[in-house]
Order: structure tokens, then sequence, then C-alpha cells
């Protein structure tokens, strides 16, 4: 397995290496909510510069609770057994707070998705996770008539 960003971020900083098992579902979450953030923002960067309002736009219609848990629906197959109960994990987990203009469901689905690209970032399967986005994107393109950003290989 090819050594990804975290594991030079660990080796960088002088950080120890932690057995990702150990980790909360919230904790998972809260590093997969950024990671998928910084995913969708290169994509979004990456179709050409414009303003930046535009660009803002056009991810917050991406990072939001709804649209992550209708990416689920396409995704949910795709995964592997591991990758099922992390997402599984991450769904169940009882969060403090709450999205604002999500509804319960769509939160809690979220909250799996987002513990899910928290897993594989941290277990350096970072392929996996754009392999996981792109197919999403297109699933979510096409079930809302939304451009595409998940061109390429």
């Amino acid at each position: 397995m090819e050594k990804g960003i975290d594991s030079h971020i660990k080796e960088y900083f002088d950080l120890p290496k932690v057995d990702v098992a150990t980790y909360s579902p919230l904790a998972l979450a809260y590093i997969g909510d950024g990671i998928y953030d910084l995913v969708i923002r290169s994509i979004v960067v990456g179709k050409g510069n414009t303003k930046a309002s535009r660009l803002h736009q056009t991810t917050s219609h991406l990072v939001k609770a709804h649209a992550q848990a209708t990416m689920m629906e396409t995704l949910t197959p795709m995964l592997t057994e591991d990758e099922t109960e992390i997402y599984r994990r991450g769904r169940n987990a009882k969060s403090p707070t709450m999205a604002k203009n999500a509804t319960m469901s769509d939160y809690r689905r979220a909250t799996g998705f987002e513990a899910l690209m928290g897993y594989l970032y941290l277990t350096d399967q970072f392929e996996r996770i754009l392999e996981l986005v792109k197919e999403a994107i297109r699933h979510y393109n096409v079930k809302t008539g939304k451009n595409d950003l998940a061109g390429g290989k």
C-alpha cells in the first residue's frame, strides 16, 4: 500500500501510530468531513478559475448533508464488508449536534458517509476515496440534473 498524506503528516510531526479501529465514529466523521471537502474543492477549482462565490456555491451544494445522504444510495452496494460496518457505525453514532437545513435521517447518513471517508483516509486508501466520490457525484448529478464534476479516468 502506498503511503498516504496522513502517514506523511504523522511522520513529519512525529505523531504516534494509532489503530484506526480505536477511533470513535464521530472522530472518523470529523476528519472525513475535511477530507471530503478537500476532494470536492479540488475538483471544483480544477474545473477552472472562477469567482470565489461560484466556487463556494458549487462546493456547498455537494458537501451538504442531503447530498451526502443521496450519494450513499449509490455507494452502499459498492462497499466492502468493512466499509459497510464503518458507515453503519457512523450513521448510528449519537451526535450532540445536527446540521441546519437537514433532516435527522439525512444527517445520520451523512455522518456515516463522512466516517467512511475518514476511515479510508486514515488507512491510506485515498484512491478508494476518489473512486467512491467519483461514482457518488455521477449518481447525484444524474439524479439532480447538475453538471458533472466527476470526469476523468
